[in-house]
């Protein structure tokens, strides 16, 4: 067994230690700026679970790297090893409010950054270090014969720390956003005070055999679209931006091609094949090409990769998901263990899914149980339907047992 085993732990060490070798650092640029990207990658997860907004959803994980090499930090005083993190907690809960009209509560939580110290709770809040937390909450008002559903909530970014590397920010900013949806068009906007950081809007054609849609033909091969307006403020200026993203079925609500497009300036951002096995979603696989971009040295190349993912586990390398999610992470493994599964009524599905999971039910019956043609007509007078004439009932008198071989005969 030795034999066997020493070869496998080689392969993981060599596979591990490549990783590490080619992983690139994250700068401090891009943590100071993820509390940005983290609220709107919160906003749309929420927009797309409102398709969906008589069901329950919980969602929970957590990125994983074993090594403290694999993504340092690269400031102005070089490169510092330590782990960049990222948690993530979503639930939404609904309750029937009439039989054609339901309220759900919207709870999204992430604690994001980089620290020295490979932790769950507790950072070591070192110079180099910044933890941040976001929080998305809300409610919802859905009527699902008409697909109309309105919501709106609070967004509050809190600094829990910030190293003496990264710029100052506020330790606490508070956002409103709202989430208006009528058939397949929805609309939504996120706001700082008064002033409007946000605006998407949405159109999902493709029918989905979950919300009652068809599930085969030419309506699930519609395409759908999200049209995203930014405001942002970086280095003092205004970078007004739109991002496009289109999403479309390929084979069978199985095999999906995705696209996203940066306007004015920056184009192409990154395009994904993705296949699932079954339109529940709760396996997927991956393969995608990003385009990185740096403005300030004026270069930028495609970057290509890929991901599985499966119930308890996503694997991730160079994916353009861990990419926008994880601090432009590149040239590592990602880990991220995490589960989600949503409900609807008695039906099972994974975020995203256009189809339920096949549940098989098996019919029990008991051993020994009576069949109901063949029950017991008693013998009583009352039942005419048995015979025309009345049944008679014989009562034996005076029978005596005895057991066998008893001396005394009979008494």
């Amino acid at each position: 067994m030795k034999f066997f085993r020493f070869p496998k732990t080689a392969m993981a060490t060599i596979a591990l230690a490549v990783a590490t070798v080619f992983a690139d650092p994250v700068d401090v640029e891009t943590i100071a700026g993820g509390g940005f990207w983290v609220r709107d990658n919160q906003l749309r997860d929420i927009g797309e679970m409102l398709l969906y907004s008589q069901s329950s959803f919980i969602d929970f994980g957590f990125n994983y790297t074993p090594l403290p090499t694999q993504l340092p930090l690269r400031s102005d005083f070089g490169e510092h090893d330590g782990f960049a993190f990222r948690h993530h907690l979503s639930i939404m809960s609904s309750h029937q409010l009439s039989n054609k009209s339901y309220l759900t509560a919207l709870f999204w939580f992430e604690r994001s950054g980089w620290d020295g110290e490979d932790f769950m709770f507790v950072p070591r809040y070192n110079d180099f270090g910044l933890v941040r937390s976001v929080t998305t909450w809300g409610l919802a008002y859905t009527t699902p014969s008409s697909l109309f559903s309105v919501a709106a909530g609070m967004q509050h970014q809190n600094s829990e720390y910030v190293g003496d590397v990264f710029p100052a920010e506020n330790d606490s900013l508070l956002y409103s956003w709202a989430n208006l949806r009528f058939g397949w068009f929805s609309a939504q906007a996120s706001f700082h005070r008064a002033n409007l950081n946000m605006l998407r809007l949405s159109v999902d054609l493709e029918d989905r055999a979950l919300l009652g849609g068809a599930s085969s033909g030419f309506k699930t091969y519609l395409p759908n679209f999200d049209l995203t307006m930014y405001k942002r403020e970086l280095d003092g200026f205004d970078e007004d931006f739109v991002r496009l993203t289109w999403e479309q079925n390929l084979l069978a609500q199985r095999l999906y091609g995705e696209v996203t497009f940066d306007f004015p300036d920056d184009g192409f951002h990154s395009a994904a094949l993705k296949y699932y096995p079954d339109p529940s979603r709760f396996v997927g696989f991956e393969l995608t090409c990003t385009r990185r971009r740096v403005l300030a040295d004026d270069w930028d190349d495609l970057m290509f990769g890929w991901a599985v993912e499966f119930p308890l586990l996503r694997v991730g390398y160079n994916s353009s998901y861990e990419y926008d999610h994880l601090f432009h992470a590149k040239g590592t493994w990602i880990l991220e263990f995490h589960f989600n599964l949503a409900s609807l009524d008695d039906k099972l599905f994974a975020r995203g899914a256009r189809k339920d999971f096949p549940l098989e039910t098996n019919q029990v019956k008991k051993k020994n149980t009576p069949n109901k043609s063949a029950e017991t007509i008693p013998l009583t007078t009352s039942n005419v339907g048995a015979s025309e004439t009345p049944t008679k009932t014989i009562t034996a008198k005076g029978v005596r047992y005895e057991k066998a071989g008893s001396e005394g005969g009979a008494k």
